[in-house]
């Protein structure tokens, strides 16, 4: 070995490894840096840093450039190119991540960003693990042509692999256009931050030239509008900070792939605790409504209700929440908003969350106070059967433990979609104000009565007897219950207690499926 050769070895080469690093480390650059900072936003590594826990970082294909020669681009060869990726620990549990980063090239997606996403998914998988994508991204690289268009039909392909595997999620801290959107889409959930992040397909110039609309980027993909209207954000951050508290909050009842269960986390709650305000709580009249957000919050763990979709069809509710530690899965109608009906938007948001429970092994519980399906010309046009079937297809695939609460009104088809016994739901409780029927009272009378009521003296008056006597002959849960269709009638004070135990007995429930590639749920 000659001297020269001798200089590149053991310590000699630190210095050099180091300076590489730095390198990397700067991504774009100290005015590229100042540049993200002066818009409010981290940078790629920042990002990374404030999610994890401190000092579990660990960096994968640093040092990756892309084929720089070949696209022209040689001025802008970095170290580690447009995304930081590798993996660390979350509450001291294990995760995958990746951060786009905007201070190179906008954050452009290259061939080798894709390769680098492709090796973190693919390890993801492998070790079971959560994937979080920290988005901030022009887009793909124009530069380089379908190279890049690749990249994302390789990302794509793994974001489908490991739907239903491994967790994963989605932080949108900047802009994402274009065909970027569909892996955000393809992803669990996705977090979206007001102001400086934005989702759409085609932009605002676009949609001018074509439609001419205007609509500037706020309105037209900002995380409001994705959060209430369209339904892609499951949830709306008012900072980037906040942005990775939520997604921290989110992972801590995420189990790290579908062979685990979710999370338990040591009870402070007493399991046989009976809160007698519930009993109280839900109005005689049916017409009245009520916060079915504190019907839950009564009766799990306390504290424990996590949201999600929260602000997208407020007439359902769906999250995660704890029932003696055991982390479960929620439905519920919410007679707050449009009275509880099922509509096209709730119907996708139940649906989808049912199939996201089962996959990853979260007993159901449902909170059934529905009317029925929400009429009207406008439903109809836009596919309310094809919507609304959604849930019975999901509620009857799943194999997870299922439990259903019958707190007041379950007409019809509603009630049958949402976790009836029939649909194989293990245990359907009611509470003493529950209404089983095939329609309300109100329309019953109509369609049963007609004639009788036009030829009373006092129609009024004929309608509220009759009224009366169809609700205790028809709507009252005890027929129901003595036909077996409802498990068991139970004071709403008992709800809490009951439902532990009946998961204390569905722990270990089998679920059976019929040998098949797999089956063609209304989409």
């Amino acid at each position: 070995m000659d001297a020269k050769a001798k200089k590149q070895t053991g310590k000699d080469q630190i210095p050099e490894l180091k300076e590489i690093r730095q390198q990397a480390a700067l991504g774009g650059g100290e005015q590229r840096i100042k540049a993200q900072h002066d818009k409010g936003k981290m940078t790629a590594r920042e990002r990374i840093l404030a999610l994890l826990d401190k000092g579990s970082f660990q960096e994968v294909d640093a040092l990756m450039t892309h084929r720089h020669q070949e696209f022209g681009l040689d001025e802008k060869l970095i170290p580690g190119d447009s995304v930081v990726v590798g993996f660390g620990k979350v509450d001291g549990r294990m995760v995958a991540v990746f951060s786009q980063d905007f201070t190179v090239m906008g954050g452009s997606f290259s061939e080798v960003a894709g390769q680098k996403v492709a090796k973190i998914l693919d390890l993801a998988l492998d070790a079971g693990v959560p994937v979080i994508g920290l988005m901030d991204s022009v887009g793909a690289r124009i530069q380089e042509g379908v190279y890049s268009l690749a990249a994302y039909s390789e990302l794509f392909w793994r974001n489908t692999q490991a739907s239903g595997v491994i967790p994963q999620i989605s932080v949108m801290l900047g802009p994402c256009a274009g065909g970027s959107v569909y892996s955000p889409g393809l992803t669990d959930f996705v977090i979206m931050t007001r102001a400086t992040s934005h989702m759409f397909i085609t932009g605002p110039k676009v949609i001018k030239s074509v439609t001419h609309e205007e609509v500037d980027f706020e309105s037209l993909g900002g995380a409001d509008v994705h959060s209430t209207k369209s339904g892609v954000a499951h949830f709306a951050a008012d900072s980037e900070e906040d942005a990775l508290r939520i997604t921290r909050d989110l992972l801590s009842y995420l189990p790290s792939n579908n062979a685990e269960p979710p999370p338990y986390q040591a009870p402070e709650d007493d399991p046989y605790r009976q809160d007698r305000a519930l009993n109280s709580l839900v109005p005689a009249d049916p017409n009245q409504a009520y916060d079915m957000s504190q019907v839950i919050d009564k009766i799990v763990d306390q504290g424990s209700f996590f949201q999600v979709h929260k602000n997208f069809a407020p007439n359902a509710l769906a999250g995660f929440a704890r029932l003696h530690g055991q982390a479960v899965g929620v439905i519920a109608n919410q007679p707050n908003s449009l009275a509880g009906v099922l509509d096209i938007n709730s119907s996708d948001k139940i649906s989808r969350f049912i199939r996201f429970c089962d996959a990853y092994n979260y007993p159901l519980v449902t909170f059934v106070d529905t009317p029925g399906f929400l009429p009207g010309v406008q439903q109809e046009h836009g596919g309310i059967i094809r919507h609304g079937a959604k849930i019975v297809y999901a509620y009857s695939e799943a194999t997870v433990p299922k439990i259903a609460v019958i707190v007041r009104k379950a007409y019809g088809g509603a009630y049958i979609v949402l976790s009836s016994k029939y649909i194989r739901t293990d245990l359907v409780y009611a509470w003493p104000s529950a209404e089983i029927a095939v329609m309300g009272a109100d329309g019953a009378v109509d369609v049963l009565y007609g004639k009788e009521l036009k030829a009373a003296e006092d129609p009024e008056k004929a309608r509220r007897e009759y009224v009366a006597a169809y609700r205790d002959k028809f709507s009252k849960p005890y027929r129901t219950a003595a036909s077996g269709h409802v498990d068991e009638i139970i004071l709403p004070s008992e709800t809490r207690p009951r439902l532990i135990a009946s998961l204390e007995l569905l722990k270990n429930k089998q679920g059976m499926t019929r040998p098949k590639k797999h089956g063609n749920m209304p989409v």
